[in-house]
């Protein structure tokens, strides 16, 4: 009993932690400091879109658009490990995947937002293209068709930080 008291205890203060975490980020975004902040701007502007939650604008912020200068939808993917990997010999060509060279937290969030993505934005072209490519597959091609979404969300969400181009279709929340 004495392990399952520390146990409990530790899991409180991770909780506390959390719930000062979450207070402090919401705290940020509701003082003024926003408009002078990048970060903070980027933060604000995932937000603003349906499917998209608080703690996946931090981490895309924070984590993969905030600190770095991407040129082109290439080193997006890339970074995130969402690249197409071949292996060609000769005249035979394989498709092996994705690189998974990346960040795998971003790679992971990347995933889960694309199943919110297609779950809360139903109007969007990268819904639309998801339901009529892959709805029909069995569960193997729609987790495979949700990669190809992952990828092609991040790129998306990227132009809209960098030029204001909303993803076509999207939504902004209420």
């Amino acid at each position: 009993t004495a392990r399952l008291a520390r146990e409990w205890a530790r899991l409180r203060a991770t909780q506390r932690e959390l719930l000062a975490l979450r207070a402090e980020r919401r705290r940020l975004l509701a003082t003024a400091g926003v408009a002078a902040d990048p970060t903070l701007r980027m933060v604000e502007r995932l937000l603003a879109l349906r499917g998209v939650g608080e703690v996946s604008a931090w981490l895309y912020t924070t984590e993969f658009f905030g600190w770095r200068a991407f040129r082109n939808r290439r080193q997006v993917a890339g970074a995130a490990g969402l690249t197409p990997t071949t292996q060609a010999s000769g005249d035979t060509q394989t498709e092996l995947g994705i690189s998974k060279a990346g960040n795998a937290v971003i790679r992971a969030l990347a995933i889960e937002l694309a199943w919110s993505w297609v779950r809360r934005q139903p109007t969007s072209a990268l819904s639309r293209w998801y339901r009529a490519r892959f709805g029909a597959g069995g569960p193997r091609q729609r987790r495979v068709g949700i990669v190809a979404v992952a990828r092609k969300l991040l790129i998306a969400l990227w132009r809209y930080l960098e030029t204001g181009l909303l993803p076509e279709g999207a939504v902004l929340k209420a």
